[in-house]
């Protein structure tokens, strides 16, 4: 994702080595370039990386110790990486640091040795020619990518303009050519909150913190009684968050624990009584049973649906569910386990032919086999589902259009093409259509990194109906519902969506960090975006806050997940 905190290699907080007898430094290398490369860097001008520390020059380094939003059990550990404590660590990291925000082990012994052997390698420069993972993929060749940029002055910073009412839109036909600029490395240095620093809202708006001490702090979703149920993925938690009377601050209680990566989370059926919680994990779909009011699940889950995509769980792991009204069917988000699948082949087109009959429009194969696209699926069904749209590289959040009843997507793009490529996007997904990913953007528009892979697709690619700056983010789509509730906001809201930007690592100057607010006309959008929640970003471009979730709570307010504070704020509305 621009993702967060990666699973596998990801783990790799700091090492300090030397490669065991017989490991293989390229293998580690192709290992981390399969497994961590979106997360990571670990080669000088690699260009990998996005949610978490860089890792190069890491050998003799202690744990923690570099800009990075480290967790306070990594922060206290006191660990030095030698070889053997790495492999310790990787093979139960939480274990050897309990409350790490690492959760997911790298559970064969030769791999863990093949990543040391790696970084090994990189420190004594001793490996086989071929460049850093990813080579040509990642930069050279067609001028994009390349070194990441240096320090770049932050005074005329487009974030700086941002605020309250300030309206954006992306002119789709006036794109930069892939490379226009170098693709940086920029990664946002969560901070405390500086003095007086305070968040920026329109006239008759005021923000409180709703609850704290969370750990990574993601989705939610409002129950019947107003509790919020609130998925801490990395955590492997789902919670159960109890509003106080007057709705300002919250309780919370652990539902359920030991999930693997949980994300989106949807209560059914709809109305007054649910039966169920179900809940996405990175590869699959439970439900636990649920009456109103349970804060504790009372039973273990029923699988619901055992697997997503068949090749493995690495890349993007958010997955979000939504219900059909009528609650016959739901729909599950799956992101690519890849930047832009370098490492795709070509197909025939007799092969493409009979892979599309299959599985649909633009659907990628191999490693990216069901992934990047959302999938439909009917209860009590076939728990293979089908495929309903493809080419949408990550769909963080996910959500239902009341006045339509279309899905829409907020989705995090491709990296590595420079600072305003490729712009994220909040759109209706469109049964049947596909948006491109891996071969094109934003219509059509080729990738030179496949360029030639799929001239059958040109033309066949649907554009997204709002395009956000380029590596904003955007984590989280809420189409307001009016109410007459103590905080209901003013009635030009009503049908309006609002979209989480959660912040930037791939671009010289910092963007995102913020909530906006799409027009609706009709129940179609504008195609423009403006700023509702701005002020985040610090004046030297560092950031004290990562915004990710939202949801609706029954008096009209809204509630706001920040995954770098570790807490959630409520935003409520008074007549001024």
């Amino acid at each position: 994702m621009k993702t967060h905190r990666m699973v596998a290699a990801a783990a790799i907080f700091g090492m300090a080595c030397a490669p065991s007898f017989g490991a293989d430094a390229n293998a580690g290398r192709t290992l981390f370039r399969a497994q961590c490369a979106l997360c990571h860097s670990a080669e000088a001008g690699d260009n990998g990386g996005a949610q978490g520390p860089d890792l190069s020059g890491i050998l003799g380094r202690k744990a923690a110790t570099t800009q990075f939003a480290y967790s306070a059990a990594l922060k206290g550990s006191g660990l030095t990486w030698d070889a053997a404590t790495l492999d310790r660590f990787l093979a139960a990291p939480t274990t050897v640091v309990p409350g790490s925000a690492m959760v997911i082990p790298v559970p064969q012994a030769a791999d863990r040795e093949n990543l040391v052997a790696y970084f090994g390698a990189v420190r004594d420069g001793a490996l086989r020619a071929g460049g850093p993972p990813g080579g040509a993929r990642r930069g050279g060749g067609g001028g994009f990518g390349g070194p990441a940029r240096g320090p770049v002055s932050q005074e005329n910073a487009d974030w700086k303009k941002d605020a309250p009412g300030v309206v954006h839109r992306i002119d789709l036909a006036k794109l930069p050519a892939p490379g226009a600029t170098p693709s940086a490395s920029n990664f946002p240095s969560v901070v405390d909150k500086p003095a007086g620093a305070r968040l920026s809202l329109p006239p008759g708006f005021k923000v409180d913190v709703f609850l704290e001490g969370l750990t990574g702090p993601r989705a939610m979703y409002v129950a019947p009684n107003g509790d919020v149920f609130l998925s801490e993925t990395q955590s492997g938690r789902v919670r159960v968050l109890r509003p106080s009377a007057d709705g300002s601050i919250a309780s919370s209680t652990i539902f359920a624990q030991g999930l693997s990566q949980p994300y989106g989370i949807a209560l059914q059926p709809a109305g007054a009584n649910p039966r169920w919680v179900y809940v996405a994990e990175v590869n699959r779909v439970v439900r636990y049973p649920y009456k109103v009011g349970d804060t504790v699940a009372t039973a273990v889950p029923e699988v619901v649906i055992p697997e997503l995509a068949p090749q493995g769980t690495g890349g993007h792991y958010t997955r979000d569910i939504v219900f059909a009204p009528d609650g016959k069917r739901f729909w599950v988000s799956i992101g690519s386990g890849s930047n832009v699948a370098e490492d795709i082949t070509k197909k025939s087109a007799a092969e493409v032919r009979a892979w599309e009959t299959a599985h649909g429009l633009g659907a990628p194969w191999g490693a990216e086999e069901n992934r990047a696209m959302v999938r439909v699926f009917d209860v009590g069904g076939d728990p293979k589902g089908r495929t309903w749209a493809t080419g949408i590289r990550n769909c963080v959040g996910m959500t239902l259009q009341p006045a339509t009843g279309q899905i829409w997507c907020a989705v995090n793009e491709r990296d590595m093409l420079g600072d305003d490529l490729v712009p994220d996007y909040a759109t209706a997904v469109r049964e049947g259509a596909s948006y491109g990913w891996p071969w094109y953007y934003l219509g059509s528009n080729e990738d030179p990194r496949l360029e030639g892979h799929r001239p059958d697709l040109a033309g066949k690619v649907t554009q997204p109906d709002v395009p956000f700056q380029a590596h904003s983010a955007a984590t989280n789509l809420l189409f307001y519902v009016a109410s007459n509730g103590s905080s209901a906001f003013p009635k030009e809201y009503e049908g309006d969506a609002f979209a989480v930007l959660h912040g930037s690592w791939n671009r010289a100057f910092r963007t995102g960090h913020k909530i906006v607010r799409l027009p609706m006309k009709n129940g179609q959008p504008t195609g423009e975006y403006i700023d509702f929640m701005t002020g985040f970003i610090t004046e030297d471009g560092g950031a004290w806050g990562r915004p990710v979730g939202i949801t609706e709570m029954k008096d009209g307010s809204l509630l706001l997940s920040d995954d770098g504070a570790n807490l959630i704020y409520r935003i409520s509305y008074s007549k001024p």
